[in-house]
């Protein structure tokens, strides 16, 4: 009986330890303590000038802040968001930030690799949406910045159909009101 025991506790272990084939990285969440500094900020070769953003979060144990930064040029001055949201499971995150240029606020929304290590933000850049926005997890903040990469060509957008024929309008006609039935008598 021991032996039995023993053989299914041994056969139980091995398939646990047995190394699982196409399965999804395991998620390393972000910190949930800590300062995370995302960052796509570059040097243009030809004129000097910065490109790119950087998103910094600062995660204490009472709430989770964020500060945004943009280029138009220069770096723009530090912005302090507001509404900052981060998935528990550190997958997904959304702040809002009022730009003194804009009218509205502007709300920057993205995904976080499994690892960790790569911001993806909702949106494209280079006017273009098909390009993804991705912010590299920073680790050595004395590292001089990457020269900027030129904008790759737009790619073709599929043309719609032609529509077959074109409908005449309708008029519109008033729906007809609905009168209960009489009760049947019988």
């Amino acid at each position: 009986m021991l032996a039995l025991v023993t053989v299914c506790c041994a056969a139980i272990a091995a398939a646990f330890a047995a190394p699982r084939s196409k399965q999804e990285p395991e998620r390393k969440p972000i910190p949930r303590y800590g300062v995370l500094v995302y960052s796509d900020i570059c040097v243009h070769p030809e004129t000097g000038d910065y490109g790119g953003q950087r998103i910094t979060f600062q995660r204490f144990l009472e709430v989770d802040t964020a500060i945004y930064e943009f280029t138009a040029g220069g770096i723009s001055w530090p912005l302090v968001a507001s509404e900052i949201n981060i998935d528990p499971r550190g997958k997904m995150m959304y702040f809002t930030v009022d730009v003194p240029q804009e009218d509205e606020p502007r709300t920057i929304s993205g995904k976080f690799s499994p690892d960790g290590e790569t911001l993806t933000l909702d949106g494209g850049y280079c006017e273009d949406q098909q390009n993804p926005m991705k912010l590299s997890r920073v680790h050595d903040f004395g590292a001089k910045p990457k020269s900027c990469k030129s904008c790759p060509p737009p790619r073709p957008v599929k043309d719609k159909p032609a529509p077959a024929e074109e409908l005449p309008l309708m008029e519109k006609t008033p729906a007809p009101k609905w009168e209960p039935a009489p009760p049947s008598q019988g």
